[in-house]
């Protein structure tokens, strides 16, 4: 019988997602190379480009890949025969674990987690509690998987009952595009095939745990009909040309993993999960001699890739910036932006539009007249930096505040990722703003460009406070141009268009 103590699974689980937190799997690098390689589209390529640099650069001073730094969820199975410390439950102990890592002075990870989840929905400030998931096994060991699952990814999952004569793939070839790209393609995607619907979903999470390995059931072949089904959704998903950031381009999905469960006749339950572009999750085994060892992987795993469109980019004031500078830029321009910005997300919006609506002024210091706002919540610092990794977070939740900012706070634009609505585009062509995108998942890479940062209104919020930002050469992409053209319409429509080409010239 062995023996786990209390500490042993405390550590263990501490050290997993501070590792998780700035070590990519080595199967998801290497995949994400190999789309990077195959890419012919300039803008999903620049986006692949800037994840790769970014990923190599958290390995490199172990920070955070991305500013959301997720969830923290808990596969664990536990031996019959296992033996524990204490009174302490199995539930106390992974938290404790969360919060070590979470509020690890050496690398902190921004802490996403609120409750109660209505109404009041205050920070815990620990990330805890995790959301756990267990299995009784026979054996001696604990086995257990630690994954950080980010909010954008998390909100694009999907569930449906289908009839049983009902097209499986038809269904999740028609939904895909109607996740837009909050998710931060390109990803894997988790199916879950029958149980009930909550086996389904935690199917299709627990998919998302398993290496990327499409590439090898591609050389050999499918052996059995859910390989069959992998192959055929791996390629229907990416003939769609969403591509990376949903910019147009050949890969979408890295991989597509499956997991099935018997289910009653009558029904087909299916779900699906992305994983994006912070794909983060390890496996260990405690056996009763210890905490777990991580070993860090060699810097060799990561290709060292330096050329982004910086070249082609335009250098831009955002200090003297004017409409009339910005109605010249056009869906797809690259920019490097310096000087200060705003930033805001769900909370700041919804205060603001409180003030906006009691008739009352913006906070002291919050003047955002000609100025940007920037849809982000970031890590918090550690000495030497302005501030942590501070990516962009999912533009679309801000959608129902947009057309208040643009007539109320005299701003020129957004900065976020993924797509907005039709009557935020709207909005956008009504008052010519403009609307930018950060690369999802290059979060370290972007705050390299943040010079200095200072909390200049709500810093109850946490990281959803108002922050005033100085910055030099911050890269983003034009995605809806002053006249209210979408990028992440054109860009998707034209390669849709163009794989259907390279397809036909192949035969």
């Amino acid at each position: 019988m062995a023996h786990i103590s209390n500490e042993d699974l405390i550590q263990s689980v501490a050290d997993a997602f501070q590792y998780i937190s700035y070590y990519h799997p080595p199967d998801f690098i290497n995949a994400m190379h190999s789309a990077y390689t195959r890419e012919q589209s300039p803008s999903a390529k620049d986006a692949l480009a800037q994840i790769l640099i970014n990923s190599r650069m958290c390995a490199e001073g172990r920070r955070p890949i991305c500013q959301d730094t997720g969830s923290a969820v808990v596969f664990i199975k536990v031996g019959m025969a296992v033996s524990w410390d204490g009174d302490l439950s199995i539930d106390d102990l992974i938290n404790e674990g969360v919060r070590r890592a979470y509020t690890n002075s050496d690398n902190p990870l921004r802490a996403s987690i609120v409750s109660p989840p209505m109404d009041a929905r205050t920070n815990t400030r620990d990330n805890t509690p995790a959301v756990i998931h267990y299995e009784i096994v026979t054996g001696d060991r604990v086995e257990v998987i630690c994954a950080a699952k980010g909010g954008g990814s998390e909100n694009k999952a999907r569930f449906t009952v289908l009839n049983p004569n009902d097209n499986l793939v038809d269904w999740i070839v028609k939904t895909i595009p109607t996740l837009g790209a909050g998710w931060c393609p390109p990803g894997i995607l988790g199916v879950g095939i029958g149980g009930t619907p909550e086996k389904a979903m935690l199917m299709a999470k627990e998919s998302l745990m398993n290496p990327v390995d499409i590439h090898e059931l591609q050389s050999r072949g499918a052996q059995n009909r859910t390989e069959q089904l992998r192959l055929e959704l791996h390629q229907k998903i990416n003939d769609l040309g969403i591509g990376a950031q949903g910019l147009g381009g050949l890969t979408t999905v890295l991989d597509v993993k499956i997991m099935e469960y018997p289910c009653h006749a009558a029904s087909l339950p299916v779900a699906i999960i992305p994983n994006c572009a912070a794909t983060r999750h390890i496996h260990f085994t405690l056996d009763g001699h210890g905490p777990a060892e991580l070993t860090p992987p060699p810097l060799s795993n990561w290709p060292v890739i330096t050329q982004t469109s910086d070249s082609q980019s335009q250098h831009v004031d955002l200090n003297t910036l004017t409409h009339e500078q910005t109605k010249q830029w056009l869906p797809g321009d690259t920019l490097l932006l310096s000087g200060t910005l705003f930033t805001g997300r769900d909370a700041a919006h919804k205060r603001i539009a409180e003030l906006i609506t009691s008739g009352k002024s913006l906070p002291d210091g919050v003047d955002l007249t000609n100025r940007f706002i920037y849809y982000v919540g970031p890590v918090n610092p550690i000495e030497g930096e302005a501030v942590g990794p501070a990516g962009p977070t999912t533009s679309t939740r801000m959608d129902k505040f947009t057309d208040m900012m643009l007539n109320n706070t005299g701003i020129l634009g957004m900065i976020g990722k993924a797509e907005r609505g039709a009557d935020t585009i709207a909005s956008i062509k009504q008052h010519k703003a403009v609307y930018l995108i950060a690369t999802g998942g290059a979060a370290y890479l972007i705050s390299k460009a943040i010079r200095s940062a200072k909390v200049v209104a709500f810093p109850e919020l946490g990281m959803e406070a108002i922050y005033e930002f100085d910055v030099e050469d911050m890269p983003v992409t034009v995605a809806v141009d002053s006249l209210g053209a979408s990028i992440h319409q054109s860009g998707p429509r034209e390669w849709k268009v163009k794989i259907e080409d390279i397809k036909k010239y192949k035969k």
